[in-house]
């Protein structure tokens, strides 16, 4: 007889075998004829195959199936356990303004899938995530899971060569990466359209049959370690694991998760520990399809990505695991009531206010955490952190869960302090506390929660398009979390008012239940104990119980109270009327000695958004160290100024930014169009009137002066670039320099400062949207009537916008600059091989080179030789110069690294001569195609527009124009540019910026010297100063266009 299960398989084979039509005809014809015994069938949890085998003998009789079409394995070359869709669902709910179209899956081996198909999408893009990660490392092996995340990339039984999936992807304009967190681990990667079949290919049999082999294992375990070297003063890392020491011992979430030489190679050794194989058993184990959620988004249409998805994922094998969960949460009642003194590695001050709460997700549409966290980190008028900042005790807050795991989560509400605050930290305490219990005595307000409601609709009504990579991984993560109809809306979605839900999240948070960690290097004093992973200093002990009552009993503050009702949430969703005609490119509406003003409706995105730039260009912010410092700090100080106004605008989706560049301020308004007038108006008065607030320029200062000197402290990586730039640009104020000027920097000097500053410049605007050119011209006499009326105003000389320019090396040179790093293990190299002057041309085939060597330049000196975890190479462009540059961060001395990048160079004429041109012709391809990726969202043609405007070069049209260039490009013109600029034997202009440690295990201490090596004709750059003065400039570059072709007059022509 038939089993009911088996028939149903058998139901389901057949489909996917010859498809649902014969299928139904065998059902409805042939059934009585065909049975199966029970014992050749191997249940819906096996593999199936006895049963693919059974069908396929009787199809091919039955005359449905050569013999040659038996095998049901469409990649693998393997018997696939049924590749039947349980489950289909076409109706999910998506943003009114989202085009691509969904479909979800339920395939029979358990994998949860979301096809996103988008026929107007370059980029095709891919994310798997398992729902599993270090939690569930072995005890004996911390790390293996993110261990298992490197290796995945190392070759599979298909496709052998370890960059395989690397190179594939490279060469057709892709790129990928994966992280492990403490629950799950999630893998992504994108690659051009039509590409999507081969990548996705290799990309599965990460999930099917990795190779693990012993080489790579014994040479990927060094990565590992290196990624860990490079967090150990990380400030981050090292109070994330510090709040994992704090917790219950025997809990999953107080294991180390990045892993390291000691726990992943060495120790297991030691105790006869087979790393390859324990591996091996978690892939085994733990990587099952039950526990796996899958996006792919493509041109193609759904049933396409469907019949591409299906059989390449159908063999993942389903092992019938349980997703991780927690049911007792890691902080016990004798974790609570514990603060802990750390001294961090960069100097802040920081206070963590931590509380064990249930995992609420699956309470997401009430988003009681969500609830709580807007109040308690609202920054406007009678908020905490307005109190905080009136008494000099904080400069920000931030309020909010913290998911741990499924089955816990935290609490977290953390203050940055004064130098003040940190004498008043048990104060701080008491009123954080005295707000919650406000919350508690007031009672949840249905009407906040509508606010934030009516906020959330109006996103996902309005929502932007992501990169088709980020939204593959953030939709496969969300795809474990939320049912297949409401994945895309669930974030947004505040359907279900539950007050009981937000009093369940405060009665929580409450001083018996508070960890609380104060981070400052004050400490080291007290600091005796030693975390075990990252050596963080600390001293631990219990809050007094007098201190826990006090908190409890204090009566509320009358400061704090409820923020009141958003006036910024827009209610106009019109769009403007249509500009005609609407030109491709931003024209010109506006030009005076004072105003040059840039226009371009949106045709697009066709959204009730906008974005408006403003340059206020001035010579006065770069003069020297002290006008610098002076305009950072009239920066900071008006930002604050601002911030309980514009906190509002910035929750209803109407933010603004102000940032100082060398040649002046940039201003810009982006969000909802309909009160970006209100906020402009507001700004430009706070700036035009600005009055210095004695009390906040003193905070602001000494929060100024921490952040100068804690560079220092960053990764080298940074300052390799960093002290490269102080050699190439003409002119540059080093942070030494900044410092020394600070003696200066006075509230006097500064008020000064403002209006001088304000009292000559040259004001250029972009303003791109859902505007008219009317509306346009109105925001600008704002402004400008702002500034007139309340400063006295006159445009800038053309002789005082001069551009910075770049130093030009000498041909047949190698210079040296030599810099101490005495925080990090790791040393750096930036090596900068300079070309010329940027031509059309020129610039098309250094991309291409760039392009070329990029995956090979990583195999070869992060993958083989395992040179360090930061492996970088590709072109470096600034003032109108490029060259190529490679920078690798590593425990090796920098003359050795400069040795290795002079090997790989050396190999690179071969590398080139073997390429066939097939693989040339993809390589250009992808190139092209990457350049041609068109803006997701209008903020990003807003900023490409403006970029353009900026540097003064006005091409509208680059990405159309270095396209066709690059088509024309040979290999032999690619040879001949690597002849002219990178070989060996040409005249080449080389500068090589060395980060050398000193720190402990450094290569620059003594006992490492040996094994250094040395650069033989290098010069080495002793005096700075000395050197940028005896070297001439390269010229600025020409515009493409004379901005006076883009008058709106002369366009309309």
């Amino acid at each position: 007889m038939v089993l009911p299960v088996a028939r149903s398989l058998i139901h389901s084979t057949l489909r996917s075998l010859v498809g649902p039509s014969l299928a139904r005809r065998w059902s409805q014809h042939s059934a009585p004829y065909f049975s199966i015994t029970q014992t050749s069938f191997r249940g819906r949890g096996g593999s199936g195959s006895t049963t693919t085998a059974v069908l396929s003998l009787f199809l091919t009789r039955w005359g449905l199936m050569t013999q040659s079409s038996m095998s049901m394995s469409a990649v693998n070359g393997q018997d696939s356990p049924g590749t039947e869709v349980i489950q289909r669902v076409d109706d999910v709910i998506k943003s009114p303004s989202d085009q691509r179209q969904y479909r979800a899956l339920k395939l029979a081996n358990g994998l949860t899938v979301m096809l996103v198909s988008d026929p107007e999408t370059e980029k095709a893009a891919a994310s798997l995530d398992v729902h599993v990660g270090h939690m569930k490392d072995p005890r004996e092996l911390p790390g293996l899971a993110h261990f298992l995340e490197h290796m995945l990339f190392m070759g599979t039984k298909k496709f052998p060569n370890e960059n395989e999936y690397s190179k594939f992807l490279n060469q057709h304009g892709g790129c990928s990466n994966a992280y492990t967190a403490s629950d799950h681990t999630n893998f992504y990667f994108d690659v051009t359209s039509q590409h999507l079949p081969g990548a996705l290919d290799r990309f599965a049999q990460f999930f099917l049959e990795p190779l693990f082999t012993e080489s790579a294992t014994e040479r990927e375990v060094k990565a590992v370690n290196s990624e860990h070297d490079k967090n150990v003063a990380s400030d981050s890392w090292r109070l994330r694991q510090l709040q994992q020491q704090f917790s219950d011992p025997e809990h999953d979430f107080n294991k180390f998760g990045t892993g390291n030489l000691e726990t992943l190679w060495n120790g297991p050794r030691e105790k006869g520990l087979d790393v390859r194989k324990a591996l091996l058993q978690f892939h085994d184990h733990w990587y099952s399809s039950n526990i796996m959620t899958l996006c792919v988004l493509g041109q193609e249409t759904l049933d396409e990505l469907e019949s591409l998805v299906v059989p390449l994922f159908s063999g993942v094998v389903n092992k019938e695991r349980e997703v991780p969960s927690w049911n007792d949460h890691p902080l016990r009642d004798e974790d609570c009531k514990l603060v802990t003194y750390v001294v961090p590695i960069k100097d802040f001050r920081d206070l963590h206010v931590v509380f064990p709460i249930p995992d609420l997700r699956p309470f997401y549409k009430s988003g009681p955490s969500n609830y709580v966290s807007h109040l308690i980190g609202h920054e406007g008028e009678g908020s905490l952190l307005s109190l905080l900042k009136l008494k000099g005790w904080a400069n920000s807050l931030y309020g909010g869960p913290r998911n741990g795991s499924k089955g816990f989560a935290f609490f977290l509400i953390s203050v940055e302090l004064t130098e003040e605050g940190l004498e008043h930290t048990d104060e701080i305490i008491g009123l954080i506390f005295q707000y919650l219990k406000m919350l508690r005595e007031s009672g949840p307000q249905k009407w906040t929660f509508d606010e934030t409601k009516s906020i959330n609709e109006m996103r996902f009504r309005f929502k932007d398009k992501e990169s088709p990579i980020n939204y593959v991984e953030y939709v496969a993560q969300n795809l474990q979390y939320y049912s297949l109809q409401e994945v895309l809306f669930a974030d947004y979605d505040l359907s279900e008012w539950k007050p009981e839900l937000v009093d369940r999240v405060l009665e929580n948070l409450v001083p018996e239940k508070t960890q609380v960690s104060i981070i400052s290097q004050k400490f080291s004093d007290i600091a005796n104990d030693t975390e075990k992973w990252y050596g963080t200093k600390y001293h631990s002990e219990p809050i007094p119980q007098e201190k826990l009552k006090r908190w409890t009993d204090e009566p509320v503050d009358p400061a704090l109270r409820l923020p009141p009702p958003n006036p910024f949430i827009p209610t106009d969703f019109s769009l403007a009327p249509r500009e005609e005609p609407n030109l491709p490119h931003p024209v010109i509406i506006k030009d005076t000695p004072l105003f040059r003003v840039w226009f371009k409706q949106d045709d697009q995105f066709l959204l009730p958004k906008s974005c408006i730039y403003f340059e206020l260009r001035s010579p006065m912010v770069y003069l020297d160290p002290h006008h610098d410092n002076m305009t950072r700090i009239f920066v900071r100080l008006l930002q604050d100024d601002l911030n309980e106004f514009a906190y509002d605008a910035e929750l209803a989706g109407l933010n603004y930014r102000i940032n100082n560049t060398k040649v002046g301020l940039n201003l810009s308004i982006k969000g909802y169009n309909e009160k970006q007038s209100v906020l402009l108006e507001k700004l430009m008065s706070r700036m035009a009137n600005f009055k210095i607030n004695p009390d906040r320029f003193k905070l602001l200062k000494e929060s100024y002066v921490r952040l100068l000197k804690n560079f220092d402290m960053e990764q080298p990586h940074r300052h390799a670039v960093y002290n490269s730039s102080s050699v190439l640009v003409d002119k540059i104020w080093m942070t030494d320099e900044l410092v020394q000027a600070l003696d200066e920097l006075t509230i006097e000097a500064v008020q000064d400062f403002i209006p001088r500053f304000l009292s000559k410049l040259h004001i250029q605007s972009l303003m791109h949207g859902n505007l008219t050119e009317a509306q346009c011209l109105d925001l600008v006499d704002l402004v400008e009537k702002t500034l007139k009326t309340n400063c006295v105003v006159r445009p800038l000389l053309r002789s005082q916008m001069v551009r910075d320019r770049e130093l030009q090396l000498e041909a047949d040179s190698h210079h040296v600059l030599t810099k101490e790093n005495h925080f990090h293990k790791s040393s750096c190299i930036e090596v900068y091989l300079q070309c010329g002057e940027v031509t059309p041309k020129e610039k098309m085939i250094m991309e291409l080179f760039a392009h070329l060597i990029n995956e090979p330049c990583f195999n070869i000196l992060r993958t083989q030789e395992q040179l360090g975890y930061i492996v970088w190479s590709g072109s470096r462009r600034q003032c109108g110069v490029q060259g190529l540059r490679f920078i690798i961060q590593s425990e090796k001395h920098p003359n050795y690294l400069d040795d290795r990048i002079e090997s790989f160079l050396a190999s690179v004429p071969k590398l080139l001569e073997d390429m066939s041109d097939e693989e040339f012709s993809a390589n250009r391809t992808a190139l092209k195609e990457k350049i041609l990726e068109k803006p997701k969202r209008l903020s990003s043609l807003s900023y490409m527009y403006w970029a353009e405007i900026v540097s003064q070069q006005y091409n509208f049209d680059r990405d159309n124009l270095e396209a066709t260039e690059l088509d024309q490009i040979s290999k032999s013109e690619v040879i001949q540019f690597f002849d002219k600029y990178f070989s060996r034997t040409a005249p080449r202009k080389k500068l090589s910026c060395h980060i050398i440690s000193k720190a402990e295990g450094g290569a620059g201490l003594e006992e490492a010297q040996p094994a250094n090596g040395k650069i033989e004709n290098a010069q080495v750059i002793d005096d700075l100063l000395m050197f940028k003065s005896s070297r001439p400039l390269h010229p600025v570059p020409k515009p493409f266009m004379a901005p006076e072709n883009f008058l709106k007059d002369k366009c309309m022509k």
